[in-house]
């Protein structure tokens, strides 16, 4: 018995050890971005101002990183998966995106969720795939870890974040906002780092620019870092606006727009329970685009399955948000049945005006 006990005592403190060795690994090597940093624009030619009182076209989708298509069900939502099934997998759902996306030919292209170089994607950077045809493009990590020790088998290595490409639109410039995180230590050593993506394009002879601004605000909180990060991108789309600037913020917002609950009552709250934009977040002149006719987003606590209505959730939490000289022409969500990603592509018609703020 003595010798038993030895045994395990000595296990445990093994465990401990390691486990103590592995934070305070992670702990070092956390990501800890600045508050502001300067993105580079990786460009392939010459290209063209935006311009106003021209018709443009906008395309916002979260790409669930290659993995999350219509075979996924994710361990955060009650499903299982911690990646894609295999390499070819990931490689079938890219192409499909890329697809779906060179059909539409927007001209401007708000991505979330694109991989790097992470362990669930197969190491693929797929900004490269997803960026062929485009002029101009920019990345900026939200999510990097070394090794993510949760759940098992691992989510290990992650390098991900926001990609806003243009087709033939110049980016004069662009840069990384960290937005607050809500995680304490040592939850946050492996946890994302949110931020906005912001890029200014010229816009035309005006002497302004347009700032758009890709988002992917927090997931998986208690509801505050939400409320956080939208007041911040609030204020900063108001910063903008009030230079003269035109201002559309678009992508992932991890809540839903008025009267989604309504369209898509959430009868699995125990599984995840989506916050909600206010129809009052931003002054009056300022327009909130999206559609609820499609959902933009399903649960992923089991495979997608259409015909199973009760088994799931879907969800209107992906649009954008327009400054009072933007004038929206058409916003849709393109039902593209879920099965490259988690959520369905919304696009957005829209004009810039010569209206001064």
């Amino acid at each position: 018995m003595k010798k038993f006990l030895k045994i395990l005592l000595i296990l445990i403190l093994v465990v401990i050890l390691a486990a103590g060795g592995l934070f305070g690994w992670l702990t070092l090597a956390e990501y800890k971005p600045e508050a502001v940093e300067s993105v580079k624009v990786e460009s392939s030619g010459k290209s063209g101002q935006i311009p106003v009182n021209v018709g443009m076209t906008l395309l916002s989708w979260n790409i669930g990183y290659g993995g999350l298509g219509n075979e996924s069900a994710f361990f955060m939502d009650g499903g299982k998966n911690t990646q894609a099934a295999d390499m070819d997998k990931v490689r079938e759902y890219l192409g499909g995106i890329a697809a779906t996306v060179s059909k539409h030919a927007p001209d401007l292209v708000l991505l979330q969720e694109v991989d790097a170089d992470s362990k669930r994607s197969y190491r693929i950077d797929e900004r490269a795939m997803l960026g062929e045809g485009m002029k101009n493009t920019a990345f900026a990590l939200n999510y990097s870890c070394p090794f993510v020790p949760i759940p098992w088998p691992p989510i290990g290595r992650v390098n991900s974040g926001l990609f806003t490409m243009t087709r033939n639109l110049e980016i004069s410039s662009a840069e990384r906002r960290a937005l607050p995180c809500p995680f304490t230590w040592p939850t946050r050593v492996a946890n994302l780092k949110r931020c906005l993506l912001v890029t200014y394009l010229p816009a035309g002879d005006s002497g302004r620019q347009l700032v758009l601004i890709n988002l992917h605000l927090e997931a998986y909180d208690d509801g505050e870092g939400k409320i956080a990060q939208t007041k911040e991108l609030r204020e900063f789309m108001l910063s903008e606006y009030e230079k003269g600037n035109f201002v559309i913020a678009g992508g992932d917002f991890n809540q839903t727009f008025p009267g989604g609950l309504d369209a898509y009552p959430n009868t699995h709250e125990d599984l995840w329970n989506v916050g909600t934009l206010d129809d009052n977040i931003m002054p009056e002149g300022w327009t909130l685009a999206y559609d609820l006719s499609v959902p933009t987003c399903r649960l992923l606590n089991q495979p997608y399955d259409p015909s199973d209505k009760e088994g799931t959730q879907y969800y209107v939490i992906d649009g954008f948000i327009l400054s009072p000289n933007v004038n929206m022409i058409l916003v849709e969500t393109l039902d593209e049945g879920f099965v490259n990603s988690d959520h369905n592509p919304v696009r957005l018609v829209f004009t810039l005006m010569n209206a001064e703020p």
